[in-house]
């Protein structure tokens, strides 16, 4: 097999498994062989029954104490029994699994491997599966692949794929020189794939995850490196020298701005007059205001008699900074246009012409900015807000739409310094570390999931107030490899459990953009009480109102997305509020956790984190999904994303373009992150 072979090709894989994998954005060997494992199993030896923990998967042999019971509740049918051994007892508790109810004998030893929680203040197995001694033995201490999956595709399909794909592989050589592979002390690409998918051990797993990690970080700075070239400090075609309508307008705000605010504007105000081409990150927490200082420079990139504009991630987002935007610049006689991929085709083709004439001053939008159809007469200002959600590409995809423009990036990730001057190289960096006066802190608590129903009680006072509530679950269906919290039963079950009087809604990615954008204007609008969510609405939205937020699972969240979570609060004048529950109570979780319960600084829970995570844990938290890195993490892995830094800066484009023609595929992941150096 060649890695640009068809899906096809693999054994097993007909019409209807081509279809489902090409869901999972698989269409080739290489893809395949590039969809790495989220997580994996590890059967551990059994232990005594007195000796489990809450929120461990363990392994236990022993017999039933009482013939299991079953009972209905809701749409579900749960089974119970208790089983012994000879250190104690626990109970047991299956799902929608009447059928053991015939097969399970008193008396009768199984083994069982589940998850502990605790309920009630009693430890249970939950969904536990029953192994042969045969299963058990062939399990024990091996690393089984779980991968995320879509409905009809299973866990086994995968592995056996995976397995025939890796057989038949022709490998054609390896990326990276032998020399390199030394310096880092790195396996070779066919190894790590191999070790990827199906480590022997924890050792063999980390050599791989390395190994890949290196590439990924390699190739995209290899990228990055080659665009930085390309736009050393060139001369600007916009300077720009009057800005007495954005002094106006700052001096005319409701409010004062802060310190990091001031100086942010100041250090563009310089860019903007140098005469050379600005190329600038704002980093700012979120609520910090980075979104005024937009304003300001797009109103002197209009008063300076050129055209500006703004992309963000989401539609919502899109049409709340348009209104803002509006409302700031009107009073300047300033033309300020929406572009948004749900608008009719009509609708578009207005402001197509308008950006044509010039009769448009700034358009404020999503991806739609950048589609082929857009002309710009005169863009001189191009802004990204919420940058780590476009990658490099799709950033200098709105730049190449005006001649070599200034470019505004802004972030609220709190990646630290050393990391950003990597990451965004080809930027000079501002950064606000101030936080609005009239922001009240967020109150934040960390506890276990016997706090819910207080935390129910409160959430109930705080709509009663007239506010509204974030639930964030880290799934969108209930699955059997793992036992989190799922937006659908829990909206549900919230349902049934509080007053109907109280409007509940749930988002998630799997829904249609249009329905996203429906129930997100619908919670703006302030006519959903409670929203529950996956991670969807970590970025773009902006809702004053909402003062609470509780994040279920959080043990499953990176730190650094669960302050991005949180930031979704507190954006009004009302104290907010964060709850972090935790599905697994354990000592590690509960002090991981517990440094966003004592502080509300991203770029502090960003340094605590990269202290407390090593490179490479093994069930290692992704942070961060920005920037197509499938396996790479810049806050988990930042010592490899300064090695692969430093080894990508001794190749020229000729060597790049060389590699390109020896290994299959290698164009084609470069241009993943830019297709700069390939015009």
């Amino acid at each position: 097999m060649n890695l640009t072979d068809s899906i096809r090709e693999i054994k097993g894989v007909g019409e209807k498994s081509e279809k489902l994998f090409s869901k999972l954005g698989i269409y080739t060997a290489e893809n395949l062989l590039q969809y790495y494992p989220r997580e994996y199993e590890i059967v551990e030896p059994i232990r005594p029954i007195s000796e489990v923990q809450e929120g461990h998967i363990v392994v236990i042999y022993g017999s039933l104490l009482n013939q299991p019971k079953l009972k209905r509740v809701r749409n579900l049918k749960i089974l119970s029994a208790i089983m012994k051994d000879g250190s104690g007892q626990i109970q047991v508790t299956w799902f929608n699994m009447p059928f053991l109810q015939k097969t399970l004998r008193l008396g009768t030893h199984y083994i069982l491997r589940g998850r502990v929680i605790r309920k009630n203040g009693i430890y249970q197995l939950q969904q536990p599966k029953i192994l042969s001694q045969e299963e058990y033995h062939q399990l024990l201490h091996k690393l089984q692949p779980v991968y995320p999956l879509t409905a009809g595709l299973t866990n086994n399909a995968v592995t056996k794929s995976v397995k025939f794909a890796l057989k038949e592989m022709e490998w054609n050589g390896d990326y990276l020189p032998l020399e390199l592979r030394k310096r880092y002390q790195l396996i070779a690409r066919k190894q790590a794939v191999a070790g990827i998918h199906f480590p022997k051990d924890k050792e063999e797993y980390r050599d791989a995850r390395k190994r890949l990690v290196f590439e990924e970080f390699f190739l995209f700075t290899l990228a990055l490196n080659q665009m930085k070239k390309g736009k050393s400090q060139k001369m600007s075609e916009y300077p720009f020298s009057d800005f007495g309508k954005s002094e106006e307008l700052e001096n005319n705000l409701p409010f004062a701005l802060t310190e990091g605010q001031k100086r942010t504007w100041c250090e563009l105000k310089e860019d903007l007059r140098s005469g050379k081409v600005m190329n600038r990150l704002i980093q700012g927490d979120v609520g910090s205001g980075k979104t005024i200082v937009s304003v300001l420079a797009l109103l002197a990139c209009v008063e300076n008699g050129h055209q500006g504009a703004i992309m963000v991630p989401t539609e919502v987002l899109a049409t709340q900074h348009f209104q803002s935007f509006q409302e700031y610049l009107e009073p300047f006689g300033v033309k300020v246009d929406l572009l948004v991929g749900s608008m009719t085709a009509a609708a578009k083709r207005k402001i197509y012409e308008s950006l044509e004439m010039g009769t448009t001053d700034i358009v404020v939008g999503t991806h739609a900015l950048i589609q082929e159809k857009v002309r710009y007469k005169d863009l001189a200002l191009v802004v990204t807000d919420e940058q780590h959600r476009f990658g490099v590409r799709q950033r200098e995809g709105l730049w190449a739409k005006g001649k070599e423009p200034h470019m505004l990036v802004m972030s609220a990730t709190p990646i630290p310094r050393t990391l950003a001057i990597i990451l965004y190289g080809d930027l000079d960096i501002s950064i606000i570390d101030v936080m609005p006066s009239n922001r009240l802190p967020i109150k934040n608590c960390v506890v276990g999931t016997d706090y819910r129903p207080q935390a129910y009680h409160f959430m109930q006072r705080q709509i009663q107030e007239g506010h509204q509530i974030y639930i964030i679950c880290p799934m969108v269906e209930e699955s059997e490899n793992m036992e989190a919290e799922n937006v659908m039963d829990y909206t549900e079950n919230l349902r049934q459990l509080l007053s109907p009087s109280i409007r509940i809604s749930y988002l998630h990615g799997k829904m249609k953009a249009s329905e996203k954008n429906l129930i997100m204007e619908e919670f703006s609008a302030g006519n959903i009480d409670i929203l529950v969510s996956t991670t969807v609405i970590e970025v773009g939205i902006n809702v004053p109102n909402a003062t609470v937020m509780m994040i279920e699972n959080a043990e499953r969240f990176g730190l650094a997305q669960l302050h991005q979570l949180r930031g979704r609060v507190g954006r009004g004048s009302a104290q907010s509020y964060c709850i972090f529950m935790a599905g697994n109570a354990s000592k590690e979780t509960m002090e991981r956790l517990d440094i966003l319960g004592h502080s509300n600084d991203g770029f502090y829970v960003a340094q605590e984190d990269l202290k407390l995570r090593g490179p490479g844990d093994l069930f290692g938290i992704r942070q961060s999904g920005e920037l197509n890195f499938k396996l790479a993490d810049i806050y988990q892995d930042a010592a490899i994303l300064k090695d692969a830094n430093e080894a990508a800066k001794g190749f020229e484009k000729k060597d790049i373009l060389e590699m390109c023609k020896k290994y299959q595929g290698l164009r084609e992941r470069l241009l993943a992150y830019t297709d700069e150096i390939f015009l």
